[in-house]
């Protein structure tokens, strides 16, 4: 795997820290963190778009934030899960993967 993707992947995890961190933050430790998990996820976006389609990774980073957020969600927090959120959550996934498979990385040189 190619160490943008990782980038990426590592800010999607903080975006759902952030996402979560949105709704259920209630004292000044749980809102400093949610701050650094925003300034870590966007700071790891854009240092991994420098080299990948930016179209490409930023679709990856929402969609699996967006599942990751939900998956939280119900697993965490005892939101209900139905059929008709699986289905999209499938429908999701499946965008977010069949768009990487059919981005080509570039072999680019790295930016540091």
């Amino acid at each position: 795997m190619n160490s943008n993707w990782l980038k990426v992947l590592i800010a999607v995890f903080f975006e759902i820290g952030w996402a979560a961190g949105l709704k259920h933050a209630q004292n000044f430790w749980e809102w400093g963190a949610t701050g650094v998990a925003i300034f870590l996820s966007f700071y790891l976006l854009i240092s991994a778009t420098k080299v990948l389609p930016v179209g490409t990774a930023y679709a990856i980073f929402v969609g699996l934030g967006t599942v990751g957020t939900m998956l939280v969600d119900v697993m965490i927090f005892g939101v209900a899960l139905n059929a008709g959120k699986v289905l999209f959550v499938i429908t999701l996934l499946t965008g977010v993967v069949g768009l990487k498979l059919v981005t080509k990385d570039h072999t680019e040189k790295e930016v540091s």
